[in-house]
């Protein structure tokens, strides 16, 4: 959980509607899957997990940063664009 780089950035996709995408997480060590459910519920939004990337609809920088911390990744690892 250490030595990877996690970035979580804003998107727009199709109709102008706001992408968060966060990739870097190892899913060796982590059940996507599952950190993309508890993300959709805490941002009551939809989303998906695939490609070892979590999509999220709306932008959730902040709160995902947030919640990716108090999940056990130290915060130097985490970058937000």
């Amino acid at each position: 959980m250490e030595q990877q780089v996690i970035k979580v950035r804003c998107e727009t996709r199709k109709w102008n509607k706001a992408m968060t995408v966060i990739e870097g997480i190892d899913s060796k060590n982590v059940d996507l899957g599952e950190l993309a459910t508890k993300l959709k519920n805490l941002c009551a939004c939809g989303g998906s997990a695939k490609d070892n990337m979590i999509l999220l609809q709306g932008d959730h920088r902040d709160r995902v940063k947030q919640f990716l911390i108090d999940y056990g990744f130290p915060s130097s690892n985490i970058e937000i664009h």
